[in-house]
Parts: C-alpha cells; sequence; structure tokens
C-alpha cells in the first residue's frame, strides 16, 4: 500500500481545500470512492485487466497537485496556434485539470469562419454545470482504483451537452495543455450527454507545454441518447517524462453510433481503457486505434464492450508499430449477454515490431452467452513483409525509404477510418513525419514559449 498511501493521507489532510474548490455534484461521491480506494487501493498486475502495465509504480513519484487553484501564469490563446488547413473548429483549453474560463466563446480568434453553437448546445466547466443525473454515473459502477482516484481529487473539467435533434457541425477540439514550472498530477473528468438525436464531433488532443515530468488522470463519461451519433477522437502528442491514464465509459442507446478513435504519436507511458455498453438495440460503434512507439515508451489499451441487448454492431481494430525498445499491449474483451441475439462483432489487432528489443502483447477475447450471433476475433504479431521489401527494393526504392512505406501503408488502414476529412487527411501527413523522424510536436498546432 506504499503508492496508495501517499493519496489517502492527502485526501484527508486537504479534504475541506478540495470540496471548497469544486461543486456540490462532484464533492458528493468524493467519499464514497476514497472509501472504495482506501480498502482496494491500486490493482496489481495479477489483475486481468492491468496485468500489462504496473500502476502502483507509475503512481508512486510524489506528484505535485494544484489543489488550491492557484491561477496558473499561461494564456493558451497566446500560446497555443493552430494552423491545421481546413480543420475549422470551434477550440477550447482545459490547462491541466482545469476549464480555461475565456475558452468558453466559440467565436475565439482561433477558431476559423467563426458561428456560434446552435441554440441550447452547452460546453463549459464541469464544476459550473455537472448534474447529480449523469455525473459518476458510468464511471461509479466500474470500481475502478484510478477512476476512484480521479473521483477523489478532480475539481473540474469539462462539461458537454446537446439537446435533442441538434447537430453540430462544426467539430469540438478541445486542447488538454499541460503546463507547470514543477513536477504535476492532474486529475481532470469530462461529462458528455447526448440527447436523443443528436450529433457531435469531438476532438481532445494532449499537449505538454513544459519539460516536466506529468502524470494526468482522465475519466470520461459519454451518454448517447436514441438515435444519437458521436465520434470522439483523442490524439497524445506529448513527451516521454508524460504518464497518461485515461479511463472512456460509454453507455448507448436504441439505434445510436459511435465512432471512437485513440491515437498516440507521441508519449512516455498511457494506458487507455474503454468501458462501452449497449444498453439498446439497433447501436453500433466502431472503436479504433493507431500506437506509434519508439525508445521506452510504453501504450496499453485495454477495451470491454458489453453486448447487453439484440441487434447491435460493434467494431474493433486496433495497430502498434513498435520500435527500439517500445512496450505495446492490447486486451480487449467483448462481453455477449444472455438473450442479446442476432450481435455481430468483430475485433482485430495487428502489430508489427521492427526490433528483436521491442515488445507487444495481445489478448483478445470473446465471452458469449446467446447462440445466435457472428463474433470473431484474432491478433497478429510480425515484421515488416520481406517479400514487399524486397520487390520495392528492386525497383530503386531503399531499404529505408520502403520500410517507411510499408509501415505509413500499415496504420493508415485506421486513420481512414476517421469521420472527421479534415482531421483524417492530416494525420496521414503527420504519421509518416513521425516514421520519418521529424515529427517532435505537431506542426500543424504549434506550443510556443
Amino acid at each position: 500500500m506504499q503508492s496508495e498511501q501517499q493519496y489517502i493521507d492527502l485526501y484527508k489532510e486537504c479534504r475541506d481545500m478540495i470540496f471548497s474548490h469544486s461543486s456540490d455534484v462532484m464533492n458528493a461521491v468524493r467519499d464514497e470512492a476514497f472509501e472504495r480506494f482506501a480498502a482496494n487501493g491500486f490493482p496489481t498486475r495479477k489483475e486481468e485487466r492491468y496485468k500489462y502495465t504496473d500502476m502502483a509504480k507509475l503512481f508512486a513519484p510524489d506528484y505535485g497537485m494544484n489543489l488550491n487553484r492557484l491561477n496558473i501564469p499561461v494564456d493558451p490563446y497566446k500560446t497555443f496556434r493552430c494552423d491545421v488547413p481546413n480543420l475549422s473548429t470551434c477550440l477550447y483549453f482545459v490547462v491541466n485539470d482545469a476549464f480555461y474560463p475565456t475558452a468558453g466563446n466559440p467565436l475565439s480568434p482561433i477558431v476559423q469562419h467563426p458561428s456560434p453553437l446552435p441554440e441550447g448546445v452547452v460546453i463549459g466547466s464541469l464544476r459550473e454545470f455537472a448534474t447529480a443525473k449523469y455525473y459518476n454515473l458510468l464511471a461509479g459502477k466500474s470500481h475502478d482504483a484510478v477512476t476512484d482516484l480521479n473521483t477523489m481529487l478532480a475539481q473540474d473539467g469539462l462539461y458537454v451537452y446537446v439537446p435533442k435533434n441538434v447537430k453540430v457541425d462544426r467539430a469540438i477540439q478541445v486542447i488538454n495543455m499541460l503546463r507547470s514550472d514543477v513536477d504535476l498530477m492532474v486529475n481532470r473528468r469530462v461529462l458528455i450527454i447526448l440527447e436523443p438525436g443528436a450529433e457531435l464531433k469531438m476532438l481532445f488532443c494532449d499537449h505538454a507545454a513544459d519539460d516536466r515530468n506529468f502524470l494526468a488522470t482522465q475519466v470520461i463519461e459519454a451518454y448517447v441518447g436514441e438515435n444519437a451519433s458521436l465520434d470522439l477522437y483523442c490524439l497524445e502528442e506529448t513527451h516521454n517524462k508524460s504518464v497518461r491514464v485515461s479511463n472512456v465509459y460509454i453507455d448507448q442507446r436504441r439505434d445510436s453510433r459511435v465512432n471512437h478513435n485513440v491515437i498516440t504519436l507521441h508519449n512516455g507511458t498511457t494506458r487507455n481503457r474503454l468501458d462501452l455498453t449497449f444498453s439498446g438495440e439497433g447501436a453500433e460503434c466502431g472503436c479504433y486505434g493507431c500506437v506509434i512507439a519508439d525508445k521506452q515508451q510504453h501504450v496499453d489499451n485495454n477495451t470491454l464492450i458489453v453486448h447487453k441487448v439484440p441487434h447491435c454492431t460493434s467494431t474493433e481494430l486496433y495497430k502498434y508499430v513498435l520500435d527500439d525498445k517500445a512496450t505495446g499491449a492490447f486486451a480487449g474483451r467483448v462481453l455477449v449477454e444472455h438473450g442479446a441475439q442476432k450481435t455481430v462483432s468483430q475485433m482485430t489487432n495487428q502489430n508489427l515490431t521492427t526490433t528483436r528489443e521491442a515488445h507487444m502483447y495481445t489478448q483478445p477475447m470473446l465471452e458469449i452467452y446467446a447462440d445466435d450471433v457472428k463474433c470473431a476475433h484474432g491478433s497478429t504479431v510480425g515484421q515488416l513483409n520481406d517479400a514487399a521489401l524486397f520487390y520495392m527494393r528492386q525497383r530503386g526504392i531503399s531499404l529505408q525509404e520502403a520500410k517507411i512505406l510499408l509501415q505509413n501503408a500499415f496504420i493508415n488502414e485506421v486513420i481512414d477510418h476517421m469521420q472527421l476529412t479534415p482531421l483524417r487527411d492530416r494525420l496521414h501527413h503527420l504519421v509518416e513525419k513521425r516514421f520519418r523522424g521529424e515529427l517532435n510536436k505537431c506542426t500543424g498546432c504549434k506550443l510556443c514559449k
């Protein structure tokens, strides 16, 4: 309990401070989360969902925390510049774990061709808008230690609400900016509510503005109503001193659609968890992930898709390219419950390891309790095709260029599933630059000191 004890002691000592700088809705569930965390601690690698990442080790260092909500001396509108052509998003900022107050205006000068959000759409501080009807309803049921820790300590985050039958044409882009002069831990929450018939595209971009050790926990809860549509993109471009633990919980109602994409281009240690539940018939989801890792980077994606009702469709495709001494892990589980007939599910994990020192762990799983389903899963771990390399070299292409072309084509299959066309086109370019070793930061999204 060494890693846990510092957080247990911190909560006991700073409980009043945490409460005073947050909202009644967020405070109402803190003590219950604390009791679970204090009783259970961090999961060990003996637990199935955490066998590939040592959580206690990640949380062992003594990070600073801004529990007293001191003002961070940064104006993200001056620090951040976005010149991605034709992306044309409504841009918002979360600085560390707090919604940046002036970012609530979609008419900010960064937005290209500004236009107001549709009537009734709310994007703002979770501390201000969170409602007890939705907050922690999904995450609280998970009894996950990191989620409980986040619930204990999170004081703010992002709230997104789209009313019934409202379509948000312009994508919402949220920059999660890590900024500190000292090593820092941040705990961020996101609550997304789509009423029946609503449509929304959201892009989260994680960046680190300073060369410090960062630990970020993030919990996203998304409620997707009947016949609603959510495209959720999570792009990480931090640095090798960054630890990111993100848990996403999604609930889908009848005839809803979700497209979830997680892209890791630069990181230190990353652990992404996705729990998605079909609560209404006729719903479908596409879950896609691509990872490019080198040096000693570590990326662990863990998914659970629960088919509770009949006539739902899930598709998963995750691809990794690992170089140097990088470590990758994918564990995906599809659970088809009793009565969930006519389920269609396909899970695929494909991986390239370009060195003997790179390691990939893959564990696709199906658990089926219905007899009228179409479910399949598969995984591969290998190296670049020698015949393809030989073919390209015979036509005058250098070995290095041939490897880049094959790796690029391998990853692009995931990117091609993205529905946000400007982002898809831009990522094709960024992925190629990443393989060429030219991309230290997103050249289209400059963080300037």
